[in-house]
């Protein structure tokens, strides 16, 4: 088999995670398969390159050289990706994002379009493959959201900022669930419900979920993990799950919006861009636009709108 620079992304990846489940998520691929990728690349190699270990998959002495060399090799792609955008001229400034609420009107923000002739935006579900892109110049910036202490690392050829420091999570029930008609529901009454799992696994959001449910006492049941919103919603309000969501989320018919007592999980949207590619003043104008969006969705539930202004000290970010 002849080695492809695919084959040391899914080697970092496996690394990484810790895990061939959590390194085929994020690469897109089914777990079968990427173990049967794993046994023709180590047959390649000459030998293990990882074994099962207290800790999940942990890489052997050949795994541990293969991976040095592998980074190399996949940090001067990115860099050879990145300087060549940079060199570019007349392209469109391209954008990645996770599945925010607020990127539906920061779409609609027309100002932005003067940071670049077109702007173009995709959706995607994994902050791992948003920052990747990033640092190989796919993207020019990209949006994305940390749950409670997770920090996403960022590549030496990027620049943060962020949006927004802090937001409380609530919970989006049925309407007809006995919890429905509460102001404020804590984390310890929904012991026994199906959870929606979240679509991005990698934000510190799975983690965050256990350990606030593990200190309320139980182990959340995760029962699906859907992309589309509308089906999301619908299986809500059928009664057949329940689902993490940011308090600046719209409303669904047969379903409800409640906040979590003590606020147990927070989050927090930042904006990362590449600066060989977008000048201070366009990422002054992408950053301009999250923050109008943000502000823009603060009163669409009242009870954000109250926890909001009872933290004036997390506005200044926003100014």
């Amino acid at each position: 088999m002849q080695l492809e620079l695919r084959h040391l992304l899914a080697i970092r990846r496996i690394a990484e995670a810790g895990s061939l489940g959590m390194a085929a998520r994020r690469l897109g691929v089914s777990q079968p398969a990427l173990s049967a990728q794993l046994k023709r690349i180590e047959r390649a190699f000459g030998g293990e390159l990882f074994l099962r270990g207290p800790l999940g998959m942990e890489p052997t002495q050949l795994g541990r050289f293969v991976l040095t060399r592998a980074r190399q090799v996949l940090s001067e792609m990115d860099s050879l990706g990145a300087e060549a955008r940079g060199l570019a001229t007349g392209g469109p400034l391209r954008m990645g994002c996770t599945l925010l609420v607020l990127i539906d009107d920061f779409l609609h923000r027309t100002d932005i379009m003067t940071a670049s002739p077109e702007l173009t935006v995709d959706i995607g579900f994994s902050v791992t493959m948003l920052i990747r892109a990033l640092a190989a110049g796919q993207y020019d910036a990209v949006l994305y959201g940390e749950v409670n202490d997770h920090r996403v690392a960022l590549p030496d050829n990027s620049e943060a900022r962020t949006v927004v420091a802090r937001e409380p999570f609530c919970v989006r029930l049925s309407a007809a669930h006995p919890l429905a008609s509460r102001d404020v529901v804590s984390l310890a009454d929904l012991a026994g419900e199906k959870w929606l799992a979240q679509a991005e696994d990698d934000d510190g959001g799975p983690e965050a979920l256990a350990a606030a449910c593990a200190q309320a006492g139980f182990s959340p049941r995760l029962r699906y993990r859907i992309t589309d919103r509308k089906l999301c919603h619908e299986l809500v309000a059928a009664g057949r799950a329940i689902a993490l969501t940011q308090p600046t989320a719209s409303a669904a018919p047969g379903t409800v919006l409640c906040p979590l007592a003590r606020t147990p999980l927070t989050g927090r949207i930042r904006l990362a861009w590449n600066r060989s590619t977008v000048t201070s003043g366009q990422a002054e104008l992408l950053h301009r636009a999250a923050t109008l969006s943000y502000l823009a969705s603060v009163d669409t539930n009242p009870f954000h709108r109250r926890w909001w202004d009872a933290h004036p000290a997390l506005h200044t970010a926003l100014d």
